[in-house]
């Protein structure tokens, strides 16, 4: 026990307990804090500062009606004094002053005092009393008195920030406020706590709207509203540029709280911003979600409202935990240890329940009020950013639970970022909530007492309160889970923010793996005085035998039915002095122990049966199971494993492919018997390790044996082969009304399988599962026989989506089939021990093979009779049938043909159709629970769907949006298990490319995840899922295997069973290509860029949805799939939702330039596939590249992106300019929203096919018969680049479309006179009106860029060097990321909302590294193959390149150069693009010939073969002397170019593109083409679009090349098209001309080709 030192008074006393018996004398009263009601001798006037001769007693008592704030707080520095503190946590009163002015510990005086002045002072010191912990004692007081204040003002502009907030009027509400002073003769003190939660919302949304206001996006001229009134710029820097009629009133109030600087807390948000609908309504407790409203939103929409109720929700669940701790403690004081016993087990039963709050918030669109979409939740994240840089951030870290169970725990360590943040909060938390925190942690440590104890029941009870709060599946585990699937899906979907150090530029992670880890770390700082030191994540734990953290012994095997054979069996363990509780639906978590005739066969083959008891060397996994199993059975640190306990422990059966490998490895690959198990087609295989070692000692020689089995050494290799078993999991089939129950009982179905033939050769032989074979083994075995010394390892979980309802008299139905009983046994006898309530309904229906497998017939036939339940069976193999009578409430004999449970339900079909609909439809809203194989579960779900379809719905649709219904409100839940079975491995495999086109973001498309290698088409599953639908939807398409393990689900064997019912196929896996490690590193950046692209597509549909579902009726398509529409607020438009939202959408995809896609992560491939292409050219040509950046960076900024960019800039204007304006364009800005995001969505779907061929011609490319990988590597490099190419094309296109759709269109608005007349008035009053009087000058630029003026379409490269190099230069240098919270919300609510998300950011600043990484490890090679000088230029030298640009321009060639060929004079010369992004594009041509560039021509690096020459997309031109350039390009203004060809055969193109190489690389030389994947070219006059003859010129390497001279065969254009639009056959490549035919040389005949389109 911590001495008198530790006590706030004895260390103002000088170290001395001031009421100690300094005299001798005994103390008096039991053992505490004597200030604390215990008065002791001693100098209590010299501790309290007690003036002399006054009363101390009658002293104290007069203080305590003063609150801590008003002792603490009453001389807050000035506004000014504030300014100059560098450490603004000081103006804090500390926590032992806090401590002794609320009357010191324990933490029950802190509370009794706070309950006795609370209500008289307004509760400024914070909530705190014994029934209602930190809850509201009455939700509506201090709203109350505020309406009865002329603070009144305050709470009615709160009521209508939700309508100001849509019609754009919040700034202009808010300063017509009058000032109504916050001081204490205007503002009560019963209405302070409404008083600071309606300024701070009404101060925090202002600042939002002033920062969202419509010119954060795309804009022309901004014009900031400016209010007319004073602001409140001299009340501190927290309040600049807000209204002084709300910052001066907010900063009064705030400092009679004793908030010293004004700020909006989380809990301001939420808890103490509800309202009760029934206060009578207690149980479990009063602030329940169904129970509470939000009393002033800000927004008004469901997404808000859900996500604050939910948080709210998860506070009151805590709502009596206060009072268990300070009971604990005052057990602690009188060491009652069944007192303490009892108020442990109540405050774990508080615990247990408070994670399911948790899913009150939910992503599921059909889960209706609790519906939130992580992309709409984030809104209020940036509204509740900090006013100012000092002020205390708005974080879940105020959460009061987190804090006050960290402090009765004992947490120690708080060195992660959340733990010193922690820390940092809790200063700024109410003065009670601090003083309770205090008195627990520094006084009377429960956590201390209960170790010192040494009471296994105590210890046992506490080990479960830090499972529940702390560990995996506890509390901190769910909460960490639920904020992992929110912000992936909030990065992925367009949005820059996020919590803690996500998404920062230096993280190594994406922004919610980063999160996910700062959660891990602070969780077990939390579990590290109990646990010790965790060398895993948390989520690794899940499965394995660290859930195992208590020991049992099996008591007794019982029969529960008439089967002979004993197949299911009640399994009793006993749990005497563990400290082990549960409830209904918990689960047992079982280590099985091997069979010692197992354990005999693998100590046979051997040699093991003398070194049972030996000691041997473990694996850093059985490490750690060593150190568990010590501390479990407190053994101490003395305890090392025997080759017993890794025999007993190990895992045996059965055989995985690893396991078959480390053998067959082992033996040197010479037993038949380990080569017949690898040969197999299903894994894992059908037997024991010790069936695969007796049958390779035959067949093995036994010198490699002895060698590899070594019996002298340490052994390790048993460890290293054996690994260790992981736990079974068995649903609890009781109910305990103890205490502490002594017993729990399992129902265990053995689990049977023939052995695989390989070992069992002619004979048929039935084996045991390793878990239901320990427990419930053969009658006929030895292993029934209970072993008394042996311990089993168990451990309590508890399944947060298979547990009863809170209300108690909901109508409960339950579906099982066999052995799937065991969970309703523990809910029908739990619900039967509180049976007064005469409403409530259970029915069971369950479906069993025979009469004698009917488990539980008595028990089941007593509630029966009862008329508690009602049971429904169906015999699939007995004509024995049992059909309940309702009216003689039993179960009647009668012959029936035998049926499954399908049909079953199907004949109960009313009965379960009313349970099944909700409440608002109309049904009972019951709660369906389904327990069983996976085969069962099909069958329930299909009788369901039938039994709908039958009495409900018109469609078998209309039945699955019902069940669909029934999983988002969580009334439908699953408890699905499986007997592993073996999974074919012959099937066909599955390509990447294949995988990204099933995304399910199309209606009626399916939807598929790949999973460790796995394949799985979840498209039916994805209404049913836990966790909601968008986060599977989010991670549609991909491989998901890091979110899936980091969501605990790969070692969850309920995740299991169900996935193997959808899956469909292995992944193909990566090619193996014979040891290029340039295609390979190749394959990673194309595959990673597919990733991009399928995330990016998959993402946007979350908005997009939203905004295509605007409609002039107040409806929305999208409310069907459960959003709410956007678009329209009481029949007026909702500029603060959807208009907005619609606006920060466009700006940043427009401003952003799509940066996922077109961004440094395409600029990485497009730098290192030209530098491979110019690398593998021959010296002293001039390489051509396709002009990818330049293509991007002319579309970005050509005039259809300038006419768009206008376009959202108008819907900007509505923003700023409020509901003025808009009105008259309504229906237009919907149909505008509309089309652009479905443009949107046609561009990303183009982009992701394009990626998909590039990954589909990496597995041709490898099948090729090619001489050398770098012919391979220039093949795939060429094709890679037109690729590219042609994805730059399509945002080209992409502009042109969208720029033909307008805002302006009054033939749509429902007043189209109105419409014209407003656009002609805002023309007048603008001045743009009287432009039309003016005369056209002749002569005058046009409004459009030149055709002559634009690329040729390709570029050496040099030019892609320098838009790389300024790409990389022009990233701003991060500056050190913030280093707290409000730090980083900060930064979050100044990120414009057209700043890139988190995800592509993340992406983007990778993509930077490596390029920049890129170049300093081949700059040798890049210098070579460049023309730019390695140095940087000097001025002079600048203005002589500029001149010689200049000259160059005007003469169209270079001085001083030699001439260039015919064939690349003209294209070698270009006038590099000069964008505001990118570098000037300048060349340099020096005189000194060895400066002069080695890079070559790229128009010649590909040559026919037999002296067939290809010449380049300007290959007439090119031939003239001129050196002029002939643009091919159409421009897109006047209309859309014409499309490109569709892909071919990748394969076939690859090879007929091989076959021109047939000598070696060192002597080439050719060009790389690039043809202009989406230019309109005419032939011969064609009137019906555009027939293009495309070809590739490939890279022809030897003697053999020729270059074409002028005139020889037909002029080709080239394509970017993918590889299967390459036109190859008999070695010959085929051309176009401009007549349109195909030329094949050497006299050929002519071949006309066509062109399909594409779009």
């Amino acid at each position: 026990m911590p001495s008198s030192q530790a006590c706030p008074v004895s260390g103002a006393a000088g170290g001395q307990c001031p009421a100690g018996s300094a005299s001798g004398r005994s103390r008096v009263g039991p053992r505490g804090c004597s200030f604390s009601g215990y008065t002791q001798p001693g100098d209590i006037h010299a501790a309290f500062d007690i003036p002399r001769g006054v009363d101390a007693e009658e002293w104290l008592r007069m203080r305590e009606r003063k609150s801590i704030n008003e002792v603490l707080y009453r001389n807050i520095p000035s506004v000014k004094e504030i300014s100059t503190m560098k450490n603004i946590d000081s103006l804090n009163a500390a926590e032992h002053d806090l401590l002794a002015v609320a009357l010191g510990a324990p933490a029950r005086q802190v509370m009794i005092r706070a309950e006795e002045i609370g209500s008289a002072t307004g509760w400024k010191d914070g909530y705190l009393s014994k029934e209602h912990g930190f809850c509201q004692p009455d939700y509506n007081e201090a709203p109350g008195a505020l309406a009865n204040s002329p603070g009144r003002i305050w709470s009615d502009l709160c009521e209508r920030i939700p309508g100001c907030v849509a019609r754009g009027r919040v700034r202009e509400s808010v300063a017509a406020l009058p000032l109504v002073q916050g001081t204490e003769n205007v503002i009560p003190d019963k209405a302070l706590w409404a008083a600071v939660v309606a300024l701070g919302m009404i101060c925090s949304i202002y600042r939002y709207e002033d920062k969202n206001d419509g010119h954060e996006g795309v804009t022309i001229n901004p014009t900031k509203y400016k209010p007319n009134c004073d602001m409140g710029d001299d009340l501190g820097e927290e309040l600049v540029g807000i209204p002084r009629c709300v910052a001066l009133p907010y900063f009064q109030v705030s400092r009679r709280l004793g908030r010293s600087i004004p700020h909006l807390t989380f809990f301001d948000q939420s808890s103490f911003n509800m309202k009760l609908k029934d206060p009578n309504s207690t149980y479990p407790y009063v602030g329940r979600f169904d129970n509470m409203e939000m009393r002033w939103p800000v927004f008004g929409e469901r997404t808000e409202m859900a996500f604050q109720k939910g948080c709210a929700d998860t506070s009151a669940s805590f709502q009596h935990g206060p009072d268990a701790i300070a009971s604990a403690q005052e057990h602690v004081m009188h060491r009652d240890n069944e007192s303490l016993l009892r108020d442990l087990i109540r405050l774990k039963e508080i615990l247990d329940r408070m994670p399911n709050a948790f899913h009150t918030i939910n992503t599921n669109p059909n889960s209706g009020e609790n519906y939130v979409p992580g992309h709409q939740w984030v809104r209020w994240g940036k509204f509740s950013a900090p006013l100012s840089k000092r002020c205390p951030a708005s974080s879940g870290l105020q959460f009061f639970p987190f804090l006050v169970m960290d402090a009765f725990l004992g947490r120690k360590k708080y060195d992660s970022f959340l733990g010193a943040e922690a820390i940092h909060l809790r200063a700024w938390l109410p003065s009670n909530v601090r003083a309770f925190i205090a008195a627990i942690e520094y006084h009377y440590p429960v956590h201390q007492y209960v170790r010192e104890s040494g009471d296994p029941r105590l210890m046992g009870v506490f080990e479960g309160i830090v499972e529940a709060y702390a560990g995996e599946r506890g509390f901190m585990g769910t909460h960490r889970y639920k904020v992992f699937g929110i912000l992936e899906i909030a990065s992925k979907s367009g949005r820059t923010e996020t919590n803690g150090l996500s998404g920062a530029t230096e993280s190594d992670g994406r922004p919610w793996e980063v999160t996910h880890k700062q959660f891990s770390e602070s969780m077990k700082e939390r579990l590290d005085p109990y646990w010790g030191n965790i060398t895993v994540e948390p989520h690794e734990m899940r499965g394995t035998f660290e859930e195992t953290r208590h020991s049992a012994q099996v008591l007794n095997r019982s029969f529960v039915d008439t089967d002979p054979n004993r197949s299911i069996a009640t399994v009793t363990l006993d749990i005497q002095n563990t400290g082990i509780t549960f409830q209904p639906g918990d689960r047992l978590a079982v280590m099985p122990m091997n069979s010692w005739t197992e354990c005999a066969k693998v100590a046979a083959a051997l040699g093991l049966g003398d070194y049972f008891d030996r000691q041997v060397a473990l694996t850093p996994t059985w490490e750690r199971f060593a150190r568990h199993l010590a501390s479990v059975t407190r053994q101490g640190q003395g305890f090392r494993l025997t080759v017993r306990d890794i025999l007993r422990r190990g895992h045996l059966a059965p055989i995985t492919k690893d396991l078959a490998l480390k053998v067959h490895g082992m033996v040197r690959a010479s037993s038949n018997t380990v080569l017949e198990v690898l040969a197999t087609e299903e894994w894992p295989v059908r037997g024991t390790l010790g069936d695969l070692l007796q049958g390779a000692v035959t067949d093995t020689n036994p010198h490699i044996w002895d060698r590899a089995f070594d019996l002298d050494g340490d052994m390790r290799w048993l460890t290293d082969l054996i690994p260790v078993e992981v736990p079974r999991t068995y649903s609890i089939s009781t109910y305990s009304q103890e205490l502490l129950p002594s017993t729990v009982d399992l129902t265990v179905s053995r689990a049977e399988y023939k052995l695989c033939s390989t070992f069992a050769g002619n004979e048929d032989i039935t084996c045991a599962g390793v878990g239901s074979g320990f427990l419930n083994p053969f009658l006929s075995s030895g292993d029934e026989l209970i072993e008394t010394d042996e311990r089993v390892l168990i451990g309590v979980s508890r399944p947060l989506n298979f547990q009863l309802p809170l209300d108690r008299a909901a109508p409960c139905a339950y579906f099982a089939g066999g052995s799937g009983i065991a969970p309703f046994r523990s809910f029908w006898q739990s619900r039967m021990a509180s049976h007064n309530n005469g409403a409530r309904r259970d029915l069971l229906y369950l479906g069993v093979q025979s009469r004698e497998k009917f488990c539980y017939e008595e028990e089941l036939r007593e509630y029966i009779d009862a008329g508690l339940m009602e049971v429904h069976l169906a015999f699939s193999r007995d004509t024995r049938g049992l059909v309940y009578d309702q009216r003689l409430q039993d179960l009647v004999e009668k012959e029936m043909p035998p049926r499954y449970i399908d049909a079953l339900i199907v004949e109960q079909g009313a009965t379960i159709s009313e349970l099944v609909l909700s409440k608002k439809m109309g049904g009972q809203g019951g709660y369906i629970y389904v327990c069983g194989s996976v085969a069962i579960f099909d069958a329930v779900m299909s009788g369901i769907r039938k039994a709908l379809y039958n009495h409900c719905s018109a469609t078998m649709e209309s039945s699955e949006i019902i069940i669909s219904k029934a999983f988002a409100e969580r009334r439908f839940m699953l408890d699905v298990f499986m007997t592993p079975k073996p999974l074919p491995c012959n099937l066909a495999t599955i390509p990447v490319s294949e995988l990204a086109r099933h995304t399910g973001h199309r209606p009626d498309t399916r939807m598929w995840i790949a999973v460790h290698g796995s394949v799985y088409d979840v498209t039916d599953f994805c209404p049913m899922h836990p966790g909601g639908t968008l986060i599977i939807k989010s991670n549609a398409g991909v491989d998901c295997s890091k979110t899936f393990d980091n969501l605990a689900h790969t070692n969850n064997p309920e995740v299991s069973s169900l996935l193997t019912k959808y899956f469909i196929g292995q992944l193909t896996p990566k090619p193996d290509f014979h040891g290029s490690p340039e295609i390979s590193d190749m394959y990673d950046m194309w595959a990673s860029y597919l990733r991009t692209t399928v995330e990016t597509l998959v993402a946007h549909q979350f908005e997009m949805y939203e905004i295509m579902g605007a409609s002039d009726d107040g409806t929305s398509e999208s409310f069907l799939r459960g959003s709410e529409n956007v678009w329209s607020r009481e029949n007026l438009v909702n500029i603060g939702l959807g208009v907005r939202m619609f606006y920060d959408y466009q700006s940043r995809l427009l401003q952003g330039g799509f940066s996922a896609l077109f961004g440094p992560k395409l600029q990485e491939l497009v730098l290192k596939l030209s530098f491979t292409l110019a690398d593998a050219s021959a010296a002293g040509t001039n390489t051509r590249l396709p002009d990818v950046l330049g293509i991007i960076a002319r579309a970005k900024t050509s005039p259809d992106a300038v006419a768009t960019s206008q376009e959202v800039a108008l819907v900007g204007r509505f923003v700023s300019e409020s509901s003025s304006n808009i009105r008259f364009a309504e229906r237009g800005v919907f149909n505008y929203a509309a089309k652009s995001v479905q443009l949107d969505i046609e561009l990303l779907e183009d982009i992701r096919e394009e990626a998909c061929h590039g990954m589909d011609a990496f597995e041709s490319v490898m099948a090729m018969d090619a001489h050398t990988d770098n012919q391979r590597l220039t093949v795939l490099s060429t094709f890679l680049m037109q690729t590219l190419e042609r994805m730059a094309k399509r945002l080209e296109v992409f502009y042109s479309k969208l720029s033909q759709h307008k805002i302006y269109n009054p033939g749509l608005e429902k007043s189209p006179a109105r419409a014209r007349w407003n656009l002609v008035r805002r023309r007048v009053f603008d001045g743009s009106f009287f432009t039309l009087t003016a005369e056209t000058v002749l002569g005058a630029a046009p409004a459009y860029v030149s055709a002559q003026n634009q690329q040729a379409g390709q570029v050496d490269f040099d030019s892609v060097m320098s838009r790389i190099q300024a790409s990389i230069r022009s990233v701003p240098r991060s500056a050190p990321s913030p280093q707290t919270v409000n730090a980083m919300h900060l930064a979050r609510a100044a990120t414009p909302p057209t700043e890139t998300n988190a995800m592509a950011r993340h992406e983007n600043n990778t993509a930077m590294r490596a390029m920049s990484s890129f170049i300093d490890q081949n700059m040798r090679a890049i210098r070579r193959l460049s023309k730019m000088p390695s140095a940087p230029l000097t001025f002079e030298q600048l203005q002589a390149a500029v001149e010689q640009q200049q000259h160059l321009n005007g003469n169209g060639m270079t001085m001083n150069s030699p001439p260039s060929p015919p064939s690349s004079r003209g294209s070698s010369i270009s006038t590099p693009f000069r964008g505001p992004h990118h570098g000037s594009g300048l060349h340099i041509s020096m005189n000194d010939s060895n400066n002069r560039s080695r890079a070559f021509s790229l128009e010649k690096l590909m040559a026919g073969a037999g002296g067939r020459g290809f010449n380049t997309r300007a290959s007439t031109a090119q031939q003239s002397s001129s050196g002029s350039h002939v643009d091919t390009q159409m421009h897109m203004r006047g209309g859309l170019r014409s499309p490109p060809t569709p892909p071919l055969d990748a394969a076939t193109a690859l090879n007929a593109m091989m076959g021109k190489l047939h000598v070696r690389p060192s002597a080439t030389s050719g060009s790389v083409p690039t043809s202009p994947a989406l230019s309109a070219t005419g032939s011969h006059g064609e009137q019906h679009g555009v027939r293009a003859a495309r070809s590739l010129s490939v890279r022809s390497i030897g003697p053999s090349v020729q270059l074409q001279q002028p005139g020889q065969g037909h002029p080709t254009r080239m394509s970017t098209n993918s590889l299967r639009s390459f036109m190859l056959a008999n070695g010959t490549v085929a051309g176009s001309g401009s007549s349109g035919h195909v030329g094949h040389g050497h006299g050929h005949g002519l071949e006309r080709l066509k062109v399909a389109p594409t779009f």
